[in-house]
């Protein structure tokens, strides 16, 4: 592996590593009926992260079928599909593309960068936890990471919801995404 030393941490040497799909997953969290979260994912995405010479200067890119959401339910994946939320046959996809990095401490970074669903964009904050890097048996060179945020599902023209007669709604109006995963050293 060939890494170097920055603050402290090995982080790789510059290039590019692509997100190894296998080892990585595109989560959700949002809260169902205001009582418990309902969990979910994406299983259809490609992403880049581009490390370079000065690390802060790093950025990343990532692109996800909205068809591809799941969430252990064929009628709420179905619902979320729908013009009611993703309307994937008219937005097949959602992207992050980071523009800054802002700061970091030790191995977390914050990062902001562009979040587009439903063609609509807005800034975002990600928490990034730097999970070290290595070399898998077979020669790869890969680090692992692990990103959160959350963001106003409203913001994006995702407004569908239901009053519940006991007050509150049925689809919270947070949604916490969670990614974590390996990217590997494009060759």
């Amino acid at each position: 592996m060939s890494t170097r030393t920055w603050e402290g941490i090995a982080i790789p040497t510059p290039g590019v590593f692509d997100l190894d799909v296998a080892h990585t997953r595109v989560g959700f969290v949002t809260k169902h009926m205001m009582v418990s979260k309902v969990r979910g994912r994406f299983g259809d995405f490609a992403g880049t992260v581009t490390i370079a010479e000065n690390p802060m200067e790093s950025s990343a890119e990532l692109t996800i079928k909205t068809a591809s959401i799941d969430t252990g339910s064929d009628d709420r994946d179905n619902h979320l599909r729908s013009d009611d939320f993703l309307a994937v046959d008219k937005f097949p996809e959602l992207t992050f593309r980071s523009t800054r990095v802002v700061s970091h401490s030790g191995d977390e970074l914050v990062v902001v960068g562009d979040l587009t669903i439903r063609d609509v964009t807005k800034e975002v904050t990600l928490k990034v936890e730097y999970g070290g890097a290595g070399t898998n048996p077979w020669g790869q060179e890969l680090f692992g990471f692990e990103i959160e945020t959350e963001i106003e599902r409203e913001e994006f023209g995702l407004t569908w919801n239901v009053a519940l007669e006991t007050g509150g709604v049925l689809v919270g109006k947070k949604i916490k995404i969670e990614i974590e995963g390996e990217a590997q050293r494009r060759a």
